[in-house]
């Protein structure tokens, strides 16, 4: 057996938002769960394959797209950081809700900034790091009523909320993420429409894009001036974008693609981050046909027959690949998410350990990744594209019914990893 170690001090954890997995949501996303549940229900027979249809019938049920109780851990929080520091995490990262924060404009709810600090406690006390993102994707009502991120002055309240967020937590927390993914939010929630706010309008996403570079820069200001410890970062989706042959329109059409998609985002945040926290978990191969009818996944015949559940291709090869193009930009890097959908957990031992090993070679090569946060700690409510509760991510299995905990075999494969601080090879 041979040992790839990593740095010492790394960071081995997972990650959750709060929509996801607390439960009692009252934001703009669950009034949008509740008007689109019946029509997402009745197109699942067009999105997904046969194979899918059978093995997950529950994406028929309206119920699956509601998030409802979620996985409960709003009130579980202690019993799941239990589990987690039993699996030898060392960090964690999780998102604060700015809805219960501050459910009315100008209102916030002391009972929920409380509750927060509870949790960034449990965290602390099991000498596990948190990692704070301030927005992962749900808005208040009142934020989404006028408009969410198309209106300049969602930025202006945004900033509010995270002023009153790093004052009341300047003591806990160092590593902040103020948004998760922005460009994958503007993307499927304001260009293509399969998300909330559910808009379909090229002017609302590039004024949302803009409204959130902005937001970016002026809260990394000011968390720099309430603490000049804090480490800022941002987290970005990734895919390994190339074309899928030789074919000049292939070539060129994969540059572009690579440009709007990553080289736009790295340029427009680099000055206003202390770290990337890059999210990978497909390629992205990219062919065009004759006059440019079709674009889309390209199937890598090396790997073809390894997929997840969501049927998305695994190539472990391009954490790799994605690592060392987020490097070109001089910063700190952490892996805020990476995992498939597995619902038998037949794949993810096998997926974590090819994936770290990619990561290890990354660093072997002076790339300077200091974390590895897995997707995800728990089963989840996955709201991309608004899958609902059939995909699972979870390191640990829930029971919607009972919201009963079990560790899948793949999370004490990982366990042993974030242990040791080095991955196991034959």
């Amino acid at each position: 057996m041979t040992q790839l170690h990593f740095p010492k001090g790394f960071y081995w954890g997972a990650a959750t938002s709060s929509h996801q997995v607390e439960g009692g949501m009252n934001n703009d996303w669950t009034k949008w769960e509740l008007d689109n549940a019946e029509r997402l229900a009745k197109g699942a027979s067009i999105k997904w394959t046969k194979w899918q249809q059978e093995k997950f019938p529950e994406m028929f049920d309206p119920q699956n797209y509601i998030s409802g109780n979620a996985a409960g851990h709003y009130h579980r929080y202690q019993e799941d950081f239990d589990i987690a520091q039993s699996l030898g995490h060392n960090a964690h990262r999780f998102s604060i809700e700015w809805s219960r924060i501050e459910p009315e404009e100008g209102k916030f709810d002391e009972k929920e900034i409380e509750h927060y600090r509870q949790v960034i406690f449990a965290l602390r006390q099991r000498n596990i790091e948190p990692f704070v993102t301030l927005w992962h994707w749900p808005n208040p009502i009142w934020i989404g009523e006028m408009g969410a991120w198309k209106n300049k002055k969602t930025a202006r309240y945004f900033i509010r909320y995270a002023e009153r967020i790093f004052s009341e937590y300047k003591d806990l927390v160092k590593f902040w993420i103020p948004l998760n993914e922005p460009g994958t939010e503007v993307s499927l929630g304001y260009l293509f429409g399969n998300q909330p706010p559910g808009l379909k309008s090229k002017l609302a996403a590039n004024r949302a894009f803009k409204n959130l570079m902005q937001v970016q820069k002026d809260i990394y200001r000011l968390a720099k001036s309430i603490s000049p410890d804090f480490q800022v970062g941002c987290s970005h989706f990734m895919f390994d974008i190339k074309p899928s042959d030789r074919l000049p329109w292939n070539i060129i059409a994969a540059r572009i693609i690579d440009y709007f998609a990553n080289h736009r985002f790295f340029k427009s945040f680099r000055e206003s981050c202390d770290f990337f926290g890059i999210q990978y978990y497909q390629p992205f191969h990219v062919n065009l046909r004759l006059g440019g009818h079709f674009m889309g996944l390209f199937e890598n015949k090396k790997t073809i027959d390894w997929h997840n559940d969501l049927n998305w291709q695994i190539f472990p090869e391009g954490i790799y690949n994605v690592l060392k193009k987020a490097a070109k930009n001089g910063k700190p890097i952490y892996i805020t998410e990476n995992g498939l959908a597995d619902s038998a957990d037949e794949h993810r031992e096998k997926f974590i350990k090819e994936h770290l090993k990619f990561v290890q070679k990354a660093i072997a090569e002076d790339v300077d990744v200091r974390g590895y946060f897995h997707w995800s700690l728990m089963d989840n409510f996955e709201f991309v594209e608004m899958r609902g509760f059939w995909p699972r991510f979870g390191l640990v299995e829930i029971d919607y019914k009972t919201q009963k905990r079990t560790i899948r075999k793949s999370a004490y494969a990982y366990a042993k990893v974030c242990k040791n601080n080095f991955l196991e090879i034959e």
